[in-house]
């Protein structure tokens, strides 16, 4: 069967480590998908060329909605929160506000938190579940047959090395080793060049939590770390120099006093430096035996917040679709619906974030225009505003269902109020696909490992299967004890 699990082996011949799955970066793509897969008792292994110290050099600040649901299933949530800080609403263009009070969500806001501390949270739970870490180990090559994939591999000591397993997925990052092992192109153009990052004390805290905004050439955003400093992120259209060109304070501050107005007394920067945003994506998310996630298959610009979360996402629609192959329980076409369901929405997210950045800023007359036109028209229509913060904050994505299917199959499903006074995203914890049903239904016991069972708290009688990201796989109105067992069989196994 294709799910066995692959052998290591050293270039002595030796045996070094079992895997069925190696995961390639330890980002908060791969730290997700190696943690979904060990807690599926999926046996992982997670190459990483960088030590195991987790930087605080991160871009991301923002948790979307549908992020925090999904930490949620995975138990992370509520040590986030508590850790962060809650925004209820998001500016855009200086004049449009996003009410995210309004999600239909039980994380109706956004959570500013830097990108490492949720980096922490996922690690952990992906050493809890026994995921193999090999830091300072990076990938040299890569070679897929029919039975698995070969990994070669240069370790700390300089050795060079072989593992084996079935699937290997990158999550390598935007320059993915991967990605360029199985010869995917990554087509696309640098959006904004020069950003600058500074990482500063303020003499002057800045009113609101997340300040950002954009004037002429210059825009501007600061974010707070939780321990005295601020992230910085800059951009002056005027200044286009190569990322390695000396950054200085005096050039962050300026930006930030043409964007925003004053510098808030910057001083103090513990690190700086320059990027360029680029916006990629690759045409396949899969090579036969080999899958790209998070900035590996796609690259936005930050605008928005999108990036971490869309690649989260990924590594959550791709995860229990490997267990379920890995366990004999589904057949392997069930992964190329991993293609299907996360390209489209990471194409949506390249035109979202690109639209965001360019109208933010937008110089000529008539681009001024359609912003105005644009943020009037958004202000004014609910389901357009509704349809744009579902897009932001990723609770509004579906995926594609069979024709015929029931109206709610790919729609994401919120967090039901179960009998007993549960919920489903506490019952989806365990990795398991989540039937609902108006009376108990007993399936005997022999999906146990991968099915729960629950009852609407209401008296609906739709009989609904959550997969186990939380996405609709099948449901019906009123279904018969026959149809139910024909979806379990289908779906779960």
């Amino acid at each position: 069967m294709t799910g066995t699990t692959g052998t290591a082996r050293s270039t002595t011949g030796d045996t070094v480590r079992d895997a069925a799955v190696i995961v390639v970066g330890s980002g908060p793509t791969g730290l997700l998908l190696a943690g979904d897969l060990a807690t599926a008792g999926i046996p992982v292994t997670l190459v990483e060329k960088r030590p195991a110290k987790i930087s605080n050099l991160s871009r991301a600040f923002a948790v979307h909605a549908r992020t925090l649901e999904q930490l949620d299933a995975r138990g992370l949530a509520d040590e986030l929160e508590a850790a962060g800080r809650q925004l209820d609403r998001l500016r855009l263009f200086g004049r449009l506000t996003v009410d995210l009070a309004a999600l239909p969500s039980r994380f109706n806001h956004l959570l500013v938190i830097p990108q490492y501390e949720v980096e922490k949270a996922l690690r952990r739970r992906a050493e809890e579940a026994g995921v193999d870490f090999r830091y300072e180990t990076e990938m040299t090559g890569l070679a897929q047959d029919a039975d698995g994939v070969t990994l070669k591999v240069r370790t700390p000591e300089g050795q060079e090395e072989e593992l084996r397993a079935a699937y290997v997925v990158g999550a390598d990052g935007m320059r993915s080793a991967v990605r360029q092992e199985v010869g995917l192109p990554f087509p696309g153009h640098s959006v904004i060049r020069s950003v600058v990052l500074a990482d500063v004390r303020l003499a002057e805290e800045p009113e609101a939590l997340l300040t950002v905004n954009a004037v002429g050439d210059a825009f501007a955003f600061i974010a707070p770390f939780g321990d005295g400093y601020y992230r910085v992120i800059g951009w002056d259209r005027r200044r286009n120099v190569p990322d390695h060109e000396p950054l200085d304070l005096e050039e962050v501050k300026e930006i930030a006093r043409l964007a925003l107005g004053r510098d808030f007394g910057m001083y103090d920067a513990r690190w700086m430096s320059r990027f360029h945003s680029d916006e990629r994506q690759a045409p396949a998310y899969r090579v036969g035996r080999v899958f790209l996630a998070g900035d590996a298959a796609h690259v936005h610009t930050p605008a928005g917040g999108q990036g971490m979360n869309t690649g989260l996402q990924d590594a959550a629609n791709l995860g229990w679709k490997l267990a379920q192959v890995l366990g004999g329980h589904a057949g392997d076409d069930l992964l190329d619906t991993y293609q299907a369901e996360r390209h489209p929405v990471g194409r949506s997210v390249l035109r979202s974030s690109g639209g965001i950045v360019r109208l933010a800023m937008a110089k000529r007359p008539w681009t001024l225009a359609l912003r105005a036109a644009l943020a009037h028209f958004l202000g004014a229509v609910g389901p357009a505003r509704r349809k744009a913060a579902g897009q932001i904050t990723g609770i509004g994505y579906r995926y594609p269902a069979p024709r015929g299917a029931h109206r709610l199959t790919g729609t994401r499903v919120p967090d039901i109020a179960l009998a007993g006074g549960g919920r489903l995203y506490e019952a989806l914890r365990g990795g398991r696909f989540v039937l609902i049903t108006p009376d108990a239904y007993d399936d005997g016991g022999t999906r146990k490992d991968r099915l729960g069972t629950a009852r609407w708290a209401s008296d609906r009688r739709t009989a609904l299967l959550v997969r186990p990201d939380g996405y609709t796989a099948w449901a019906a109105d009123r279904a018969t004890p026959a149809e139910v067992e024909a979806a379990l069989a289908a779906h779960v196994g």
